[in-house]
């Protein structure tokens, strides 16, 4: 499987590229700007885009995918709740410095449980609430299995909580009961940031003391 991941846009988020090698079909995670670089990765792997797919609509996170879509085909994926921040990405451009037009429609309404097919490959669909309504982590079963926990879980850190509709205790049960519950060798992928597991974050954030006693 190919597996590419790399900052775009001015707070850099962590987009990733998934590629099944026989299909060359591909899902993109969070395209949060620069489309320019991330289909210069989908050439160099020779793949086509089945899924654009968003952990939550912050614009950092969702700024290339109308362009993707266009240019590159493929479903754009999000969960409904998070449909407000959506409709309203010129607004949250202003808050950055930059403008945008409205984006597209969204393709796929994803929801907990839902599965994404790429070739021989698939992610299972988390529901996250708490950085934003509609939040999701999206699960690779392997080798150590990874979580694209999009802004819900860092290297010894968590999503805020401040910004629209975010909420401080969802986000606590959503990583208690749905992250933590996850294998303890099961590498995060977070959407800012380097790569940790569940076992070093159960142990070592501050901010999540609490729940692993």
């Amino acid at each position: 499987m190919i597996l590419e991941s790399f900052p775009v846009g001015p707070l850099q988020c962590n987009c990733v590229v998934l590629g099944d090698e026989e299909s060359r079909t591909a899902v993109v995670i969070d395209p949060g700007d620069e489309a320019e670089a991330i289909e210069e990765v989908l050439d160099q792997h020779r793949l086509k885009i089945s899924e654009i797919v968003h952990t939550h609509a912050h614009i950092d996170h969702i700024l290339a995918a109308d362009r993707l879509r266009r240019e590159r085909g493929g479903r754009v994926g999000l969960h409904e709740a998070d449909r407000f921040l959506w409709d309203a990405v010129p607004m949250q451009a202003s808050f950055i410095g930059v403008k945008s037009q409205p984006l597209g429609a969204v393709d796929r309404w994803l929801k907990g449980g839902d599965t994404i097919l790429f070739g021989r490959h698939h992610l299972d669909v988390i529901e996250t609430p708490g950085h934003t309504p509609g939040s999701l982590c999206f699960l690779l079963d392997g080798a150590p299995p990874i979580v694209f926990s999009g802004d819900t879980l860092f290297q010894r850190s968590i999503g805020r909580t401040d910004l629209w509709g975010g909420s401080h205790e969802r986000l606590l049960t959503s990583i208690r009961d749905r992250l933590f519950t996850l294998d303890a060798e099961t590498l995060v992928h977070p959407g800012h940031g380097s790569m940790t597991t569940i076992r070093d974050e159960k142990k070592s954030n501050p901010f999540l003391r609490d729940l692993s006693r």
